[in-house]
Order: structure tokens, then sequence, then C-alpha cells
């Protein structure tokens, strides 16, 4: 869903630019500097983390920050609030996508890596240029500001979905993460198995 619905509106930002902003080349340019902005702090930011622990709240709020983003860009008629509201999307986009990319590799099998990853971009990928093609009719149809506005409250349709599937999701996972070691009182036990397999020999 966030693939349909967002990716797409990188196809729409000169339109929404001209007709909407009533700018030239430097109005997208300037979007499009706060769009990648956003997307190399929210890069940043998952960095910095130390582990993939808590990655599924993290992607229930870029979502949300994403498609809510998406909404408020609808409706901005001022390049300085759009920049900014970009930025925010930008951020949701990279950690949405990049922290479901991580969790999926840090669970999946070692042997099943290649093909669930074959899938993963099948979906994420495969996705965008149906979502442009339709964003572009519908801008024609219904304007540019109705369609960014409609893809807003589907990316957070989608948000709230995935939200709503976290718990399950989580006793699912908790297992994987327990044979790798992740959870804290997973480690904390093989560290103590260690430190006993001498005195028992």
């Amino acid at each position: 869903m966030v693939s349909f619905a967002a990716m797409p509106q990188a196809v729409l930002l000169p339109v929404f630019a001209a007709d909407v902003l009533g700018g030239g080349p430097h109005t997208l340019g300037l979007l499009s500097a706060a769009s990648g902005l956003g997307a190399l702090a929210g890069a940043l930011y998952l960095a910095s983390r130390s582990s993939v622990l808590g990655l599924g709240r993290v992607i229930v709020v870029a979502t949300l920050v994403l498609g809510g983003g998406l909404a408020a860009f609808s409706q901005s008629g001022a390049v300085w609030l759009s920049a900014v509201l970009l930025v925010a999307t930008g951020a949701g986009m990279m950690i949405q996508m990049a922290a479901a990319n991580t969790l999926i590799q840090t669970m999946v099998d070692e042997d099943k890596r290649g093909r669930v990853m074959g899938f993963f971009g099948m979906a994420f990928q495969g996705a965008a240029p149906f979502g442009s093609l339709l964003a572009g009719w519908l801008a024609g149809v219904v304007g540019v500001r109705a369609v960014v506005l409609g893809s807003g409250v589907v990316v957070l349709a989608g948000g709230l979905a995935f939200a709503a599937q976290l718990p399950r999701l989580r006793r699912h996972a908790r297992p994987v993460f327990a044979k790798l070691g992740i959870l804290p009182e997973a480690a904390a036990g093989v560290n103590t198995a260690t430190e006993l397999a001498p005195a028992a020999r």
C-alpha cells in the first residue's frame, strides 16, 4: 500500500511545484532537496540504532508520519511549508522502507533470504509503476491536490492496519529473536550457559 500510494508522488512533484505553488525549476529543486534531506536524516537515524528491537513500532510511526505529511502537503500553498512537510515525508519513507527491509532480512532463514527478498522487492518496487500510472491519470481527472491527499489517506490506512497486526507479528518474531540472541534475556541466558560450561566439565 505504501509503495503503491507514496512512491509515485515524486512523479507529481513537478506538477505540484508549477500548478499549485506557482513556481518553476527552483521551486522543484527546493522540494526535491527537502525530500532528500528527510531521507538522509531517516537513514542516519536507522544507522544510529544498535538493535532491530522496536523496529515494528518505528515502522508504524514512520508510516503515519509519511501519510500525515502527504495529506498536509496536499493542502499546502506555501513553498516553505511544503518543503518542511517534504522533509517529514522523506524521512518517513526512508525509515519505513529500510526498517521493513532490515526486519525481514533479520528474521528470514539463511537459505531462504534471497527468495524472500525477491518477493519483497517485487512487492515494494513492482507496485510503484502502477501507482504512478494511476496517480498520473487521476491527477488529470480530479487534480493533483486530491491525488496527493488520497495517497496520504491510503498510507495512513496502511500504517494503521500494520499497527493492528503488530502484536501478532511480535509473537511470531519473538522466538526468532530469541534464537538469534537478540532479546536481552536470551542473550543473558546464553552467556550464563557459557560460563557454567567449564564447571560442568
